[in-house]
């Protein structure tokens, strides 16, 4: 059985939306962070890093979200990968995307405005996040345009890469109105069985 170390409110969120999508069965394994497990000699031979999530698939060992991914489709739903040469080339970029653009102010907001005691809160962090995501989700926009999904008119992992930091916009107040397509994408996605699982596993971890 694949085993997933990481929480529903990290980065592993991604892996568990697609491990639903996929519907092999799995063991999510929770890692204290607070007391450090991340950081014990058993955990770092998992993930040197000292990270979540990280992902052990009988002789298979990995780290970092979208590679497990991308073996997580490649082994278990090839589909997901894009059907020609030209949508996975769509689903690398994206996926490469999103961990170098996107992700970073969407998640630093995420942070201050729940996880940041009030006192503590950096609003020029959150100042200088929100000043980078209307160049961002405009890209994302057109990338859209004409298209149901980011590869065409399939489902791939960059939905999944892509839809798990997008979805969170709303959540930080941001209103997606002015982008159509992004919009329009973002509800599509966000009715997904699969994705409803992974957000309530999400809300039950925060309770």
């Amino acid at each position: 059985m694949i085993t997933l170390y990481g929480s529903p409110l990290s980065s592993a969120s991604r892996c568990i939306w697609l491990l639903e999508e996929i519907g092999v069965p799995y063991e999510l394994k929770a890692v204290d962070m607070p007391n450090k497990e991340h950081k014990s000699p058993a955990f770092l031979k998992i993930n040197p890093n000292g990270k979540v999530p990280a992902m052990v698939d009988g002789n298979v060992t990995l780290f970092e979200s979208c590679a497990i991914n991308l073996y997580l489709a490649d082994a278990y739903k090839k589909d997901l990968l894009g059907k020609s040469v030209a949508e996975r080339a769509l689903v690398n970029q994206w996926s490469i995307w999103v961990l170098t653009e996107l992700q970073t102010p969407i998640i630093d907001i995420y942070i201050q405005k729940f996880f940041v005691p009030a006192e503590h809160i950096n609003q020029k962090l959150i100042d200088a996040s929100l000043a980078k995501l209307p160049n961002l989700f405009s890209i994302l926009d057109k990338g859209l345009s004409g298209k149901k999904y980011l590869s065409g008119n399939d489902f791939t992992i960059a939905d999944v890469n892509v839809g798990s930091i997008a979805t969170i916009a709303p959540k930080i107040g941001i209103d997606l109105k002015e982008y159509p397509n992004l919009l329009k994408w973002v509800m599509t996605i966000a009715e997904r069985p699969a994705h409803q699982k992974y957000v309530s596993l999400a809300t039950n971890t925060a309770k």
